[in-house]
């Protein structure tokens, strides 16, 4: 007898990019490692009409080549019998009764998580539609997938709405990069090691780099991302989750709200900023044509002479007892030299040399997410011969190879812990909105701004502003170092 949890996944959104690209293939390889349940039942919901065969028609031709591993066609087979399909538009209640019907006459299930891969907009409606057939038991979650709002006040309004028909315990908002084994890593070479957890603070910690680099452009969403721009896309979530599991105190358990209650903490003790500050602490850049490359504005539906950033980096400070003084420098860009997601410690010189090159480079911590997942510290050693000069090697691990055990992509992981009822990965309301409260000064100052984005070359490592900022505390990027 199985002793995992039966469930019912609704999936809105089913016929959508992210459904097909990264949420199915997901629960695929869930199911061909065993972990879900073997009446565990996908249903997929959206607007399009369609019957079951049309809709195992999409799925073979959208979402079986975003299956890179463990494919094999009997074990297709078997997943797409899970799957199943509803018309439902979302904002039309009577829907919802048929939506009801359906989940309801599967007696057996125990849980019921309904994955809102939707426009924010519509939350509000189909958490009310959901409760209105009875679909906000106490056995049912809620994933609100991201963004959730544009700004303080509409991500304030979300949580609002829907926290009229759901209890904070049954919903769940993802941030995909809180699935990451590497991110997740942080927690065990931190607490679980007793050379590092010393040293991981101010007396001993110079300057912290977080990166999230793409070297691809807004490609065709030209229309979506200009109503974006980085900070929203990445800052506000992305970066500050990897900000906040670098900078956490040890949480009393790994429990969710031990973990998340840390987390919160790092926010709200970031120096605030002010509309004034943020021309001083916050550098916003735009990518120009180069090397046979559109810039930014020339690409498809981009509004001439938009102002929207694809680049940012920011001068962060947290003023707690561990990191006072210390500068944290987060940076996102499109069409950047490299794809890489990184964290960076760089520690402080030790100050009198008795080497021959007594300017040999201090040690670094690089955490790598992606595109490898990583850590790599910097160290320094004797060159051979004669004398002592002493210069920088790396003492490496491969996470992919260091532990047995096959790695699960980020969504999977996450699946897995929705279907399981576990909240850690999850964004707590509080954190959500202490993080939307810290950028809004960004987001105001640039809204009264005429003066247009720092331009950087298509595929560089951003505008020159950027380096500025860092070398004025005697700082620079990691790949300069």
């Amino acid at each position: 007898m199985s002793t995992q949890t039966n469930f019912d996944l609704v999936l809105f959104g089913a016929t959508g990019d992210l459904a097909m690209r990264k949420l199915l293939p997901c629960l695929y390889q869930a199911h061909v490692a065993g972990l879900l349940h073997p009446q565990g039942r996908i249903l997929g919901v959206s607007r399009s009409q369609l019957d079951a065969e049309g809709f195992l028609s999409k799925v073979e031709t959208n979402s079986k080549i975003h299956v890179k591993q463990n494919f094999s066609d009997d074990q297709w087979a078997s997943f797409i019998k899970r799957l199943h399909y509803l018309t439902v538009d979302v904002t039309n209640a009577a829907d919802f009764d048929a939506l009801a019907a359906t989940v309801k006459a599967r007696t057996e299930t125990e849980n019921v998580i309904v994955y809102l891969s939707t426009a924010p907009k519509f939350f509000a409606q189909a958490c009310e539609n959901l409760a209105n057939v009875g679909l906000n038991a106490a056995n049912v979650r809620v994933v609100l997938e991201k963004p959730l709002g544009t700004d303080l006040a509409s991500s304030q309004q979300i949580n609002t709405d829907v926290a009229r028909y759901f209890k904070e315990e049954q919903i769940y908002r993802i941030d995909h990069y809180l699935g990451k084994e590497s991110l997740q890593n942080l927690l065990a070479l931190r607490f679980a090691n007793v050379m590092f957890e010393p040293l991981w603070n101010n007396k001993y910690i110079k300057s912290v780099q977080l990166t999230i680099a793409e070297q691809l452009g807004v490609e065709e969403r030209g229309e979506f991302y200009d109503i974006t721009g980085a900070l929203r896309d990445m800052i506000q979530n992305h970066l500050m989750q990897m900000l906040c599991m670098t900078a956490m105190e040890a949480p009393a358990s790994l429990d969710a709200d031990d973990v998340r209650d840390e987390k919160v903490k790092v926010i709200k003790s970031l120096k605030p900023l002010t509309v004034e500050s943020v021309n001083e602490n916050v550098v916003r850049g735009q990518y120009t044509a180069a090397a046979g490359m559109n810039g930014y504005l020339e690409e498809l539906n981009v509004p001439a002479g938009s102002f929207t950033e694809t680049y940012v980096a920011i001068k962060a400070e947290i003023e707690n007892e561990r990191w006072k003084g210390v500068p944290f420098y987060l940076r996102t860009g499109k069409r950047m030299a490299g794809k890489v997601a990184e964290i960076v410690l760089n520690f402080r010189d030790l100050g009198d040399h008795i080497f021959e090159n007594s300017q040999a480079a201090p040690n670094r911590l690089v955490i790598e997410l992606q595109p490898n997942e990583s850590v790599r510290l910097y160290t320094q050693v004797k060159t051979p011969g004669a004398g002592f000069k002493v210069e920088t090697a790396a003492l490496g691990i491969d996470l992919g190879k260091a532990v047995a055990g096959r790695r699960q992509e980020a969504y999977e992981r996450l699946l897995l812990d929705v279907i399981n009822g576990k909240l850690g990965l999850f964004n707590r309301r509080d954190e959500l909105e202490a993080a939307w409260e810290y950028v809004m000064p960004i987001l105001e100052n640039w809204a009264d701004n005429t003066q247009a984005p720092h331009g950087y070359a298509a595929h560089s490592w951003g505008p020159e502003a950027a380096r500025e900022l860092l070398a004025r505390d005697g700082n620079k990027w990691h790949e300069e170092q």
